[in-house]
């Protein structure tokens, strides 16, 4: 088995989450990488676009960033913010949003935008962009994180984009009536989101990563009695990771 490196698992962890027909919006980094690993590798039927406009773009180089403008090479339709934000609420499409944060809780809360105290914080972030909207009409989002206590929180600094609110049904009574936070990918596994809760839970631990690692990397109780080992990245994923998603080495 190669050496792989944790963005490589994350890529490809996410992009096994993805399925035929699924529409991904995709940001810039990681999630970018995700985006088209599961288009080459999982799910080839299923369509990635960027909040730019760039339409089911063909990929065969992975942009930099969302305004870079291989996001519109091989596209069906070159459109704008507006047209893309629209996809990402359809009713009729199973949209997939892939979001970054700086802070979560156990319910999949999202802080993008300040750490400390609002009026006088600690640290500024970028705020929302479109990640508030984005969490409130997609039919799912997958979040990436470095697994660390201090993104992994009890309580966030600020709440920027909505995931499942305080569990159970709150956030169907805030009026969000899909969607909701459905996995977190970070560099040490995968969790997801108890059915009746709405609290995150260990599903898959990576190789060489133990459960009390996961924990003690977490910053409020996580249940890893349901977790299992995910499979190491096989030869030919890595390979068609690494020479034909991003042989640039842009990302990797």
């Amino acid at each position: 088995m190669a050496n792989y490196t944790d963005n490589e698992m994350m890529a490809i962890n996410a992009g096994r989450l993805i399925k035929n027909n699924d529409i991904v919006f995709a940001g810039t980094g990681v999630s970018m990488l995700a985006a088209a690993a599961a288009k080459k590798i999982y799910a080839p039927k299923a369509i990635i676009f960027f909040e730019t406009g760039g339409i089911d773009p063909s990929l065969e180089e992975i942009p930099m960033a969302v305004a870079d403008p291989r996001v519109m090479s091989g596209t069906c339709l070159n459109s704008g913010l507006i047209d893309a934000f629209s996809i990402v609420g359809h009713r009729k499409l199973h949209t997939i949003a892939f979001l970054g944060a700086a802070q979560i809780d156990t319910y999949g809360n999202l802080n993008t935008t300040s750490l400390g105290n609002y009026m006088r914080p600690k640290t500024r972030f970028p705020g929302s962009g479109g990640a508030c909207d984005v969490a409130s009409l997609a039919s799912g989002v997958i979040t990436f994180m470095q697994h660390e206590k201090r993104r992994f929180v009890e309580k966030l600094d600020y709440l920027t984009s909505v995931g499942w609110y305080t569990g159970g049904d709150s956030r169907s009574r805030l009026g969000l009536v899909r969607g909701g936070a459905t996995a977190v990918v970070t560099n040490l596994g995968v969790m997801k989101f108890d059915e009746d809760t709405k609290k995150m839970y260990l599903a898959e631990y990576y190789p060489g990563v133990s459960k009390e690692r996961v924990i003690e990397n977490t910053g409020f109780d996580l249940d890893v009695s349901r977790a299992g080992e995910s499979p190491a990245p096989s030869r030919e994923e890595l390979r068609i990771l690494r020479e034909e998603v991003d042989p640039q080495n842009l990302i990797l």
